[in-house]
């Protein structure tokens, strides 16, 4: 089986400036059903990072210092200097994804993202505007 249908539905790029990066765009549906057993989860980016960070933490803490990301709510991404490294991490993550066995158990050891309130979005508007 060639890479891109191994880590299929995450797609890998490289790019021009030596850096790689894996993404997976949230309207896939991918694992859909596992992020609703949890209270708080959508299936956002944000939500698939928090379960990579804690893949990364507890299979692969080897590859941590390599491995970063920048989701966003419509879509998660990781990204690398060491391109090799961040084909390591999709390879396994994509695996352990495939065992939902293993993946629930880490699942229920992720935090959720926490809910913006309402006296949070003054704060930040707040700051924006120069107030108080």
């Amino acid at each position: 089986m060639d890479f891109e249908n191994q880590i299929a539905p995450f797609s890998y790029i490289e790019h021009d400036d030596g850096q790689a990066s894996v993404c997976l765009y949230t309207s896939e549906k991918y694992k859909r059903k596992l992020f609703k057993t949890r209270k708080g989860f959508t299936g956002s980016g944000y939500d698939w990072e928090s379960l990579a960070q804690a893949f990364v933490r507890e299979r692969i803490p080897d590859l941590e210092q390599w491995i970063n990301f920048d989701s966003e709510r419509l879509a998660f991404v990781a990204y690398s200097s060491n391109s090799n490294a961040l084909k390591q991490f999709i390879v396994a993550f994509k695996e352990a994804c495939e065992n939902d066995e293993l993946i629930a158990d880490l699942f229920s050891r992720t935090p959720a993202e926490e809910p913006i309130t309402a006296a949070d979005m003054k704060s930040i508007m707040d700051r924006i505007m120069g107030g108080n």
